[in-house]
């Protein structure tokens, strides 16, 4: 493995894009960050839930922004760990309307840029 310090840097700009794309539902910013075949998948509600980006993309666009809710940003980076020179592993929080979020992110360094591969999330109620 490199000695070269992991570009932690490129993931945050990614990952603050990502939190971007989420506030304003903004399926373009959303679109940079997760490669083309990434998964969405989440077990909160007690079945599985699983979609491709042609499935969740939709259903972002689909909902009333955050932002035009004016909504508190709760938007944080719990920790990014790099598994070698093109893997991150990023553990993150947000809440979007009456859910609170914890995501688990995997990116991949592919075609020179940091792309989101995986989304695995649980969502609680936000004052629950």
């Amino acid at each position: 493995m490199s000695s070269a310090r992991p570009p932690f840097d490129a993931v945050v700009e990614v990952l603050n894009t990502y939190f971007d794309g989420l506030y304003h539902s903004d399926t373009g910013r959303l679109a940079r960050v997760f490669h083309p075949r990434a998964i969405y998948a989440s077990v909160s509600e007690g079945a599985l839930l699983y979609r491709t980006m042609a499935e969740y993309f939709p259903v972002v666009a689909a909902r009333p922004a955050p932002a035009a809710r004016a909504e508190v940003r709760r938007d944080r980076i719990l920790s990014v760990s790099f598994a070698g020179p093109a893997t991150a592993v990023a553990q993150v929080n947000c809440a979007l309307g009456d859910r609170f979020f914890t995501d688990c992110l995997t990116l991949i360094l592919d075609e020179g840029r940091w792309q989101i591969i995986s989304k695995v999330f649980h969502h609680d109620p936000l004052n629950g």
